[in-house]
């Protein structure tokens, strides 16, 4: 009998935090891994809230026949990018090149409230509408 009153916890506490893995308002201080497809030069989803002290580990696939950007920073950051030369992104947390049919991950913590940007920079990316937002609330 007690075996099953532990495998029902078990059942219990695994679908509670699956429940705060959703990448909607999650409590401070916690980390989850969050799944983003590129598909048709979009992000999916491309809408994120995170509670202020969040970590995530983003595990990004590219479904699309070509290469993209993974990008989190404000409007300047993506302005920099927008206007840089960097050819390849992975060393720096929030910045990732995905080549064709892979996947990559990236951890990034937010620190403060606000909203943050994710964009694709990649010649014309950006401007065709691969961009989505992460607002973090403290």
């Amino acid at each position: 009998m007690n075996h099953r009153i532990a495998v029902a916890a078990l059942i219990a506490a695994l679908l509670s935090s699956s429940a705060c893995g959703s990448g909607d308002g999650t409590e401070p201080g916690t980390t989850q891994e969050v799944h983003v497809q590129l598909h048709n030069s979009r992000f999916v989803p491309d809408h994120f809230e995170f509670a202020v002290g969040t970590t995530v580990k983003f595990v990004v696939e590219n479904t699309d026949p070509i290469d993209h950007e993974f990008l989190i920073g404000d409007e300047a950051a993506q302005q920099a990018h927008e206007d840089g030369t960097e050819a390849h992104h992975g060393a720096k947390p929030g910045e990732l090149s995905i080549p064709i049919g892979e996947t990559r991950t990236t951890t990034y913590t937010f620190d403060e409230p606000g909203t943050l940007l994710i964009g694709c920079h990649l010649p014309t990316h950006y401007d065709y509408g691969m961009r989505g937002t992460i607002k973090i609330t403290g």
